[in-house]
């Protein structure tokens, strides 16, 4: 058989948000929107099938997890996320301000996320006038699982890990989403200065 050369993949993105641009972000978004917005930043899940459809079932208050169940996913897998503290935070805010659209509406709302009550099914064109008005254009919602992946990476959570909580099956497609900025070099280089400066103190130089 021939060997056939296979092309290059160029069509990797590399987008992702600090902190600061986040909140830069959601200060141009309807407050709902900002909070899944910021629920994505945290957890890296899907906006569209795994963010936008959740519902209060799915959050698991006594054992302290957000889960997704098996088949819902992409990968089919179903999926957990603990409660850190700024999850926590936003799904308490989340269900105070269901039950008050609850008790003005006289009626049972599942979504976490929703408009006044009425589902989030898109947010594209508020999303894309928010990263223009935000000074960063070009950036996407997907960009958040990027995102998540290099917080995991920073605070030190294992690979094998951090993958069940992003959803990523696959080892290849993490290291990818797994982006270095030059903040983190910067940072790796400091430690490196500082690690040379000892042992060359420890050589008398």
């Amino acid at each position: 058989m021939p060997v056939i050369a296979t092309l290059r993949e160029d069509n990797v993105r590399t987008g992702f948000l600090e902190s600061d641009q986040l909140a830069a972000v959601c200060r141009h978004l309807l407050a709902d929107e900002a909070d899944a917005v910021r629920f994505m930043y945290i957890t890296g899940w899907r906006s569209r099938s795994e963010v936008f459809p959740l519902a209060w079932a799915q959050v698991d208050w006594p054992g302290g997890f957000v889960r997704l169940e098996p088949g819902t996913t992409k990968n089919r897998e179903g999926r957990a996320f603990p409660f850190v503290p700024e999850l926590r935070a936003l799904l308490e805010l989340r269900l105070e301000i269901t039950r008050r659209c609850e008790r003005a509406q006289g009626r049972i709302i599942p979504s976490v996320f929703h408009r006044g009550g009425r589902p989030i099914r898109s947010m594209t064109k508020s999303w894309r006038s928010a990263c223009r008005k935000a000074g960063i254009p070009g950036r996407l919602l997907h960009d958040f699982r990027r995102t998540a992946v290099r917080n995991l990476e920073r605070a030190g959570v294992s690979r094998s890990v951090a993958m069940r909580m992003t959803g990523h099956k696959t080892e290849s497609v993490y290291r990818r989403y797994a982006i270095v900025t030059e903040t983190d070099l910067r940072e790796a280089g400091a430690k490196l200065a500082g690690t040379s400066a000892e042992g060359t103190r420890g050589t008398g130089r």
